[in-house]
């Protein structure tokens, strides 16, 4: 195991079975990492104690936090932030970029059809119970014609790097894919605490989300609107997103609103104001589904706004994401993610799947029940990072309850080989230096009307528990700032 030659690095054990992202399997730093490695390598610990304590101070001083909910009560959290940026060169950020674009068009495209002709389900391509069973399929959406034709307005798309070096996807997120607020604010946090290291490379920024956002958000206005009227709907300050959905309507110059500040009148939706009613055109949604509109789905909802969805069905007002989106993001139409590019694109996918096994098909289910030990089962429907089981890491008993599980329910249920993770260093309290730690990274795209805009970043979730390969905060996890470099 080598070691590094900087104090601050001394426990950095390199496992020559990960792919490490900053040395060559030769044992030598990369490169495009030897600058930054020999500036952060230029502090003592103590005084990398103290830059990180100022950098959760200042995630502490701005509010940067999220709910972790457990089985018996729910806590904030501030998240946890790693001052050891990820680098991105220029030529791999294309192959991401390029594959996040290409799978939020074909998602988009199936959406479409799933909720129209069902072209490719005639076609025996994607089978036809795979959709009419999925949990997030509304009948409510048949024949409605979105504005501007966009459905998943927002997408995230889950990155991995395994130890063949190449990129995977490990599942598309186009609900209400959340984080990008972190990626902003890691960047701000980074620059506070050590400003000179942006001296020394050329990155893309970050700040720029916001704009092209509200940019993209307005070319799926409604007909006959010139200016239109953009509000982000929240939950409430409870909510685990809050922060990111405060962060996202400040940054745009839109309001936010909570369901009881709206009201519609005539198919159309106004927001109240000490001004007196002001129509709205266009809303930013961080509300599940079946949550919007009492009047269409939970009679019981009091953070949605009655009669929002006839509006909607008269393309009177636009929701971004769209209703029903959840259907293309069930992690067992992701296992048909290949076919549905080569349906829709007529182009090969730019970004791999992982293999995955869907536990409703007898022939994979009666593998996944004998090899539980050595695969990742995850529910279609769930997010976060809640539910997923690694075989590896499970007792007897454990594997025996997965299995029952899968059995009453495969339907419900994925799984996949246990991907490696690429390894970044990141800063360890406890050992006071740098570790090898998992790491993945969430793209966001954003689709408009003949219009994409992909973050030249996006969000690197960091497993903090040592050997841990899930990387969502509500299962612990921090993140990085992410640096893509400029050509």
């Amino acid at each position: 195991m080598g070691k590094a030659e900087h104090p601050i690095f001394s426990f950095y054990n390199k496992n020559p079975d990960l792919y490490d992202e900053i040395y060559t399997k030769g044992g030598d730093i990369k490169e495009v990492y030897q600058k930054l490695f020999d500036i952060y390598g230029g502090h003592s610990i103590k005084e990398f104690a103290d830059l990180n304590k100022k950098a959760r101070a200042s995630f502490f001083n701005q509010g940067i936090t999220f709910q972790v909910y457990g089985e018996k009560e729910s806590h904030e959290k501030i998240f946890p932030f790693d001052l050891f940026p990820r680098i991105i060169d220029a030529n791999e950020w294309d192959i991401i970029e390029r594959g996040s674009i290409q799978r939020s068009k074909a998602l988009n495209l199936f959406l479409w059809d799933v909720y129209h002709e069902k072209k490719i389900i005639k076609q025996g391509i994607v089978p036809l119970d795979l959709i009419s069973s999925s949990n997030n399929y509304l009948h409510q959406m048949m024949d409605l014609d979105p504005p501007g034709g966009i459905y998943n307005h927002i997408s995230g798309t889950d990155v991995i790097k395994h130890t063949d070096g190449k990129f995977y996807v490990l599942e598309d997120n186009i609900r209400c894919p959340s984080g990008v607020s972190y990626v902003i604010c890691n960047r701000t946090a980074l620059k506070r605490a050590l400003f000179g290291v942006f001296n020394h490379y050329q990155t893309h920024t970050v700040t720029n989300y916001a704009e092209n956002l509200l940019d993209l958000l307005e070319t799926v206005k409604p007909k006959g609107v010139d200016n239109p009227v953009c509000v982000v709907i929240t939950p409430g300050m409870f909510n685990s997103a809050f922060y990111e959905h405060s962060y996202l309507a400040k940054t745009m110059g839109v309001e936010l609103v909570e369901g009881k500040d709206l009201f519609v009148e005539n198919d159309f939706v106004y927001m109240k104001t000490i001004r007196g009613p002001l129509k709205v055109d266009v809303i930013y949604r961080r509300v599940d589904d079946l949550f919007i509109d009492p009047l269409e789905f939970k009679p019981n909802s009091s953070l949605g706004v009655p009669g929002l969805f006839a509006a909607y069905k008269k393309g009177n007002v636009t929701l971004a994401n769209a209703p029903g989106t959840g259907v293309a993001d069930d992690k067992a139409v992701y296992t048909y993610m290949p076919q549905i590019i080569k349906y829709y694109l007529d182009e090969e996918p730019i970004l791999s799947n992982v293999h995955t096994y869907h536990c409703s098909r007898p022939d994979e289910l009666k593998y996944v029940l004998e090899h539980v030990h050595e695969l990742v089962v995850k529910p279609v429907d769930e997010a976060g990072g809640y539910g997923i089981s690694i075989g590896n890491r499970l007792t007897k008993n454990e594997i025996e309850k997965v299995k029952k599980q899968i059995k009453e329910n495969p339907r419900k249920y994925v799984a996949q080989p246990i991907m490696s993770l690429s390894v970044h260093p990141t800063y360890i309290d406890e050992s006071e230096s740098f570790e090898q730690r998992h790491i993945d990274l969430r793209t966001f795209t954003v689709l408009g009307k003949d219009k994409e805009f992909v973050l030249k970043g996006g969000l690197t979730r960091v497993a903090l528990e040592k050997g841990n390969l899930v990387v969502n905060s509500s299962q612990g996890g921090g993140s990085k700032d992410t640096w893509v470099l400029k050509k």
